[in-house]
């Protein structure tokens, strides 16, 4: 899902946001909870999110047995082609996701959501 500047969107779970303090330190009053089905529009689309780190891993040592893989010993490559091997998976799930996006959404009900994961929200 492509998220722009303008969109309407709507929350597709319940949001617990936080923890409300009373004056003493530790004194929990309660929580703030944004129920599922919220509307509001994207004011502004942040960056991508930063990569597992399994997927970095498999960029990484894909890239290592492109450049290096030929001149390696056979059990070094046989091991880097397993490791590879390990990998694929979450590479294959992250090549099928594509990109995830960062947005700043304000909710119809006046509350402002910033930073929050493209996974939580569907387009109207």
């Amino acid at each position: 899902m492509t998220l722009k500047e303008g969109r309407r969107v709507r929350l597709a779970e319940d949001l617990a946001i936080g923890e409300a303090v009373a004056g003493e330190p530790g004194a929990v009053v309660g929580f703030l909870s944004l129920g599922a089905g919220a509307e509001g529009t994207v004011e502004r689309v942040d960056g991508e999110l930063p990569e597992s780190h399994e997927v970095r891993e498999y960029r990484r040592l894909t890239a290592l047995f492109e450049d290096y893989g030929h001149t390696m010993p056979t059990a070094s490559r046989e091991r880097l082609v397993a490791q590879i091997a390990e990998l694929e998976p979450q590479w294959a799930a992250h090549r099928e996701e594509g990109s995830r996006v960062t947005v700043r959404v304000r909710l119809d009900n006046g509350f402002v959501l910033d930073g929050a994961h493209q996974d939580i929200l569907t387009p109207l």
